[in-house]
Order: structure tokens, then C-alpha cells, then sequence
């Protein structure tokens, strides 16, 4: 299991408000995702950008969901953890992939150990899954490595693709949510 913001050494800490700057510096007007108990800040963090977030009860909808706001003119990221990226496959195979959507994926790495063995099949399944289905991905630990969000949206949209970030940090709460608990 991965650390929690709490306890990870300080290169691991990572603000959903940084995430979030780097999006909406990319233009990205949706954000389609499942809520999980891993991206909380996350949610309290939506508030402050305009964003329109658009929740799914499963993450084979937030293909179909993304690629409908694209077509019609809207610029999404899909965002779900990795265990929810399992589940979603035929929606990736046959909208994503078959018809070449310039797709962000953020994805969260449940049980990413910062680079030590990992124990959560999660975890491990990840990496090879997303090269079996010919999937860029970027890891994204900490404040300092958001520049790979940028990379990936431009790849994703330069090869007319998905591309992936995986989130392998936690989100830290923000110095004021921290003083509130």
C-alpha cells in the first residue's frame, strides 16, 4: 500500500491544486472521473477552477463520456484509479484507441511504492497492461514533476491517442486543510 500524504518522505508530496494549474494551463474544460477514497483533496480542490466535473458510476462510462465532449468541441481528461482502468478496457480498445482519441489519462497508482516491490496486484498489473495496449505513460511522484501532465497531453494529441499519467503519490492536503484537522 502506498504511503498516505502524511507519511511519505517530503520528495513524494504532491497538491491537487498544482495538478489542477497544469490542466487548466492546458485548456482542459472536463474533467470525467470516479471519485475514490485516494483523491479527496482532490475533490475539495475542484472548487477553486472551472472546471466542469463530470462524476461516473463506472469507469467503462468515462471513455464514452470523454469522447462525446470531444466531439463535441470540448477539451476532457479521464481520471480513475488503476484498478478502475482494469475495468474499463472495451471502451478504451473500441472508442479510445480504434478511433484515435487524443486521450489525457490520469491514473492513480494504488500501491505504487515509489520505486521498492510492490505488493498490490494493482499495482503490478498496471505497467505491463498499459504496454500491452500500446499506452504512453508518464509517473507523476511530486509537485516538481507536473511538467509531465504537459507532456502527455501534447503526445496524446500530436499521435491522436491515449496517454497516460500515473499518479504515484497520494494527494496531499493543502497547508490550509492541514491546520483545519
Amino acid at each position: 500500500m502506498a504511503p498516505d500524504a502524511s507519511t511519505a518522505p517530503a520528495r513524494y508530496v504532491l497538491h491537487a491544486r498544482i495538478v489542477l494549474e497544469q490542466l487548466q494551463r492546458l485548456g482542459i474544460t472536463h474533467i470525467v472521473w470516479l471519485p475514490d477514497t485516494e483523491t479527496g483533496a482532490m475533490q475539495a480542490a475542484f472548487a477553486a477552477f472551472p472546471f466542469t466535473v463530470v462524476p461516473v458510476c463506472r469507469e467503462g462510462e468515462a471513455i464514452a463520456i470523454a469522447l462525446g465532449l470531444w466531439i463535441g468541441g470540448k477539451n476532457p481528461v479521464v481520471s480513475m484509479q488503476n484498478t478502475g482502468f482494469f475495468e474499463q478496457g472495451d471502451s478504451l480498445r473500441g472508442l479510445a484507441l480504434d478511433l484515435h482519441l487524443p486521450l489525457l489519462l490520469m491514473i492513480g497508482y494504488r500501491g505504487w511504492r515509489h520505486g521498492a516491490p510492490m505488493e498490490d496486484s494493482a499495482a503490478i498489473y498496471l505497467e505491463p497492461l498499459l504496454r500491452a495496449w500500446g499506452i504512453p505513460y508518464f509517473l507523476l511522484e511530486r509537485d516538481e514533476d507536473v511538467g509531465v501532465i504537459a507532456q502527455a497531453y501534447r503526445l496524446a494529441h500530436t499521435e491522436r491517442r491515449p496517454v497516460a499519467v500515473l499518479i504515484g503519490s497520494e494527494y496531499a492536503p493543502e497547508a490550509s486543510e492541514a491546520r483545519e484537522a
